[in-house]
């Protein structure tokens, strides 16, 4: 799930959001997102309302596992520059 994750963030989150931060992990359906500054972090949290559905229709469409919830990380390979 973490690989269909990783190829749908962009798409999912957008341009903005996607330059800042990168799904990193996967445990029992938690999708772990490193974001570039605890400000991201922060904000993503008041937006996983929004993306945790988008996501999951973007997995959804390779018939495999959903996500169950987003946590948000600071640090941990968010920046890909």
């Amino acid at each position: 799930m973490l690989a269909r994750a990783q190829s749908a963030w962009p798409s999912v989150a957008g341009a903005t959001l996607a330059a800042s931060t990168r799904p990193v992990g996967e445990r029992d359906g938690a999708i772990t997102v490193a974001c570039d500054s605890a400000v991201w972090a922060q904000e993503l949290e008041l937006l996983a309302g929004e993306l945790l559905p988008r996501l999951n229709d973007a997995l959804g469409s390779g018939g495999g596992a959903q996500a169950a919830r987003l946590r948000f990380v600071v640090g941990s390979g968010a920046n890909r520059g």
